[in-house]
């Protein structure tokens, strides 16, 4: 250890030579251009500017191509000799249309996004000032091509391409955060990410398992965070941001204070956000069926149900949130480089508001259904190394230990016996990724992952009258489920116009699992369970450029899904009458999918983005009727429940557009629209098909735009179509308590619509305030699947400091 020591204060003491600075501002403002990102495949470097508008380029040295980029200006390609006449200082002239940027989510490198034939979108960081989500998953939604559904308030499970959840991936700096009890039904997971301390967010739609493994069916989801800056000279930078929020549908208090300090080798960074939700109030004009004028409260050992002095207000929806993230950075000389982060995030307990909308004999069923304190903590070691041999160019490291803790309780109204049941997971990670430059056409991105989670879960009853507590039913088996994969990506540069690639990825799963904790509640004929079995995916796709305006790309990829602890092992109740239980014989599912792309952008005044995608996925895991021990019905919860289990028992289609247009327009107004059709479609046990769950309606997003030297102003609408209850998915029917019901009395999820605005007015280089007006004709709307609605007239106002 002291020998370690002393290497580092060494590197530390190291001097590096030749530090070269280059400074990219706006030509018409001269304002410094904040993440522009230069990239050089020969050297192979790659740096992003400071908020001062500068870079370290000395690793770019000799290099004939150096590809500036920054959103909303035009790329520049120029050599080092060029970028040095120039006195190191380089000007970008704006542009409203691009079709390429920089993304990492594609294989975990810094690439062109004009090279991969997936479709990927970028949230700016622009953008997120402008709308100041409140979550993570509000955040997704600002993309316009991700739906959200929220079962409760502290919520957000996004669906991608007809899949959701445990078909979906989600990484924060390059690290899986997926477990092994994602299950198939909606999540809120994602609200343990900060959007405050989020960088930069991508989404890549359609299969991601050539680099990210099981359950990237339906695409990945990229959060990259603050990243410690490095000072460019003798003095060290400091920087760093205030924000406080109010919004009042949900009285919102919100505060986040980051700070960022670096020296030539050495940066840290700092965030801590804090947020105050109350109860969120819906609007005033909708349907009545989503109004539940009342709540339960304990009063003198009896359990009441008020009736609301406000009945637009959803109780219990109130929660609170804080988060904090320390980042260290080491960079002893240009080839190493060393980040540590330490990630916590953790909530107040919270209602799950869709289970309080059930009602038994007339009156509320449940005097309680809340989770407890949700908590994620993260531990990450990245370490970079830069070298021209035989084996890479570039090689990254990335090693990770998580703890997820979560926890569900539950009463009936006016019985003495709580249900708690908890779960932990201790999740490790280690990634080996690696880039290889061959030539001038071919690029290699080659790795092998490492993954093992611990699930551990208990129950207990707690007499409420007496305050006494015995064991109960835990909600999964004590389990170990584990993975290694290896890939190798192939990127060949085939001609100026046109780029293929194609990939590998083999993984070799393994679970185990003991069922002895639920023994003497269920009498499962098994005691253990095992799966140990591999897929094979791979990727074909290419990217065609006929000119610099317009770009056409086409793909195939097949994806796979494990199955995991809450495939194999969960008892819950999914619904009204029906308890899902344990199921050990499942195989993995496996999904073909196919892309077509077209981007053209005229006259640098209109840009034209249009996808289509068809996915088929086969063995399914899905939820059908089942037998315990040959009966089709068991006690649970005191109630005769149908017996129901995860099976391979389906095969399903999911297809779909998603199109985009932008519109410059004169005296700083532009336009643009983003929409989502989609349809899918999944097999019956009878053979007969229904629609698939996590298709949702018809939607998107159009914003009106005006941008003028300090004021930014935003005019925008979000929509979704109906779905009648023809088009329901079979197992959304019986859920009558969180949609609408039409004239005979079955669910559906009506169209609805929100116009929105919000500005944003820079007060001085320090100071500026944003304001907004969500909902302005305070529709009563709840989106597709979601059993809480959203908010009603929404008044928004915050102020940030910026240092």
């Amino acid at each position: 250890m002291n020998k370690i020591i002393a290497l580092l204060f060494v590197l530390g003491l190291t001097v590096s030579a030749g530090a070269q600075t280059i400074t990219i501002t706006d030509n018409e403002t001269n304002s410094p251009v904040e993440q522009t990102t230069l990239m050089s495949r020969n050297p192979l470097a790659f740096a992003t500017t400071n908020s001062k508008g500068q870079a370290d380029i000395s690793t770019f040295k000799n290099s004939e191509n150096i590809e500036i980029r920054s959103i909303g200006y035009k790329t520049l390609v120029k050599s080092y000799f060029e970028i040095k006449s120039e006195g190191f200082k380089i000007k970008l002239e704006a542009s409203n249309l691009n079709l390429d940027e920089v993304v990492v989510s594609a294989t975990r490198w810094w690439q062109v996004s004009d090279n991969v034939s997936s479709k990927i979108v970028t949230v700016s960081p622009k953008e997120v000032n402008l709308q100041n989500p409140q979550t993570a998953a509000d955040l997704l939604e600002i993309s316009g091509n991700v739906f959200i559904q929220k079962s409760q308030q502290g919520g957000g499970s996004p669906m991608i391409r007809g899949f959701a959840t445990n078909r979906l991936i989600y990484t924060v700096d390059g690290v899986r955060m997926n477990t092994a009890i994602f299950r198939a039904g909606n999540i809120q997971n994602v609200i343990n990410l900060d959007p405050f301390a989020t960088e930069n967010t991508e989404v890549l739609f359609g299969p991601g398992s050539g680099i990210y493994g099981s359950d990237a069916i339906g695409g990945v989801m990229s959060f990259q965070t603050l990243t410690p800056r490095l000072s460019l000279d003798d003095y060290p930078v400091i920087s760093g941001k205030a924000v406080t929020r109010y919004s009042s549908a949900n009285n919102e208090k919100t505060g986040h204070f980051d700070v960022s300090t670096g020296w030539k080798k050495w940066a840290f960074v700092t965030s801590f956000s804090s947020w105050d939700f109350d109860h969120l109030k819906q609007g005033n004009h909708g349907p009545d069926d989503y109004i539940k004028p009342y709540y339960v409260q304990r009063q003198d050992n009896t359990d009441i149900v008020v009736t609301q002095n406000d009945p637009l207000l959803q109780i219990p929806s109130g929660y609170k949130q804080i988060n904090l993230m320390q980042k260290l950075r080491f960079k002893p000389d240009e080839t190493w480089d060393f980040t540590y982060g330490f990630h916590y995030s953790e909530t107040s307990p919270y209602g799950r508001y869709d289970r309080h909308n059930r009602v038994k004999n007339g009156t509320a069923r449940y005097a309680e259904w809340d989770y407890g304190p949700q908590f994620w903590m993260m531990n990450n070691l990245n370490i970079s190394y830069n070298s021209k041999n035989a084996l890479f160019n570039q090689m990254t490291l990335r090693l990770a230990q998580q703890k997820f803790e979560e926890s569900r309780i539950d009463r009936s109204l006016n019985k003495n016996d709580r249900n708690t049941t908890s779960e932990k997971v201790d999740a490790y990670s280690a990634n080996l990724d690696f880039t290889k430059y061959i030539g001038n056409k071919h690029i290699l991105f080659y790795g092998l992952e490492m993954v093992k989670d611990k699930v551990l879960s208990e129950g207990k009853i707690t007499d409420i009258s007496t305050n006494t507590e015995e064991t109960g039913p835990s909600r999964y088996p004590e389990s170990t489920w584990s993975s290694f994969a290896v890939y190798l990506n192939d990127e060949f540069q085939a001609g100026e116009k046109f780029t293929v690639q194609a990939g590998l990825h083999y993984n070799r799963f393994k679970l185990e699992a003991d069922f002895s904790n639920n023994l003497a509640f269920y009498p499962f004929p098994f005691t253990t369970a095992e799966i140990n079995n591999g897929a094979l995916t791979g990727s074909f796709g290419s990217v065609y450029r006929p000119s610099g305006d317009w770009v056409i790309k086409a793909g195939f990829g097949t994806a796979f899904r494990s199955p995991n602890v809450d495939d194999i092992g969960k008892v819950f109740d999914s619904e009204p009458g029906s308890v899902v239980v344990p199921n050990p014989d499942l195989k993995a599912e496996y999904a073909y999918s196919f892309d077509l792309g077209i981007a053209k952008v005229f006259s640098d005044a209109v840009k034209i983005d249009l996808t289509g995608y068809y996915t088929i996925l086969n063995n399914a895991l899905v939820r059908r009727d089942f037998q315990l021990n040959g009966n089709d019905s068991i006690l649970y919860n005191g109630s005769m429940s149908k017996v129901q289990a995860i099976q391979n028992a389906a095969v399903a289609h999911v297809y779909g557009i998603q199109a985009g247009v932008e519109l410059k327009l004169p005296s700083g107004f532009s336009f643009s629209s983003d929409l989502n059709l989609q349809a899918g479609e999944e097999e019956l046990d009878d053979g007969t098909t229904s629609p698939s769950r996590h298709a949702p309606p018809f939607f998107g997003v159009s914003r009106l735009n005006y941008h003028a030297e300090k004021l930014t102003l935003q005019l925008y609408a979000l929509y979704q179509g109906e779905k009648k209850a023809k088009d329901m998915p079979e197992e959304e029917l019986g859920k009558t308590e969180i949609y609408a019901l039409d004239a005979d009395g079955n669910a559906y999820a009506p169209a609805w619509y929100t116009l929105n605005i919000k500005a944003m007015y820079v007060l001085s280089n320090m100071l500026s305030i944003n304001a907004g007006i969500e909902n302005l004709t305070d529709q009563r709307y709840r989106p597709y699947s979601s059993g809480i609605s959203e908010p009603g007239r929404n008044f928004i106002l915050s102020l940030k400091a910026d240092f």
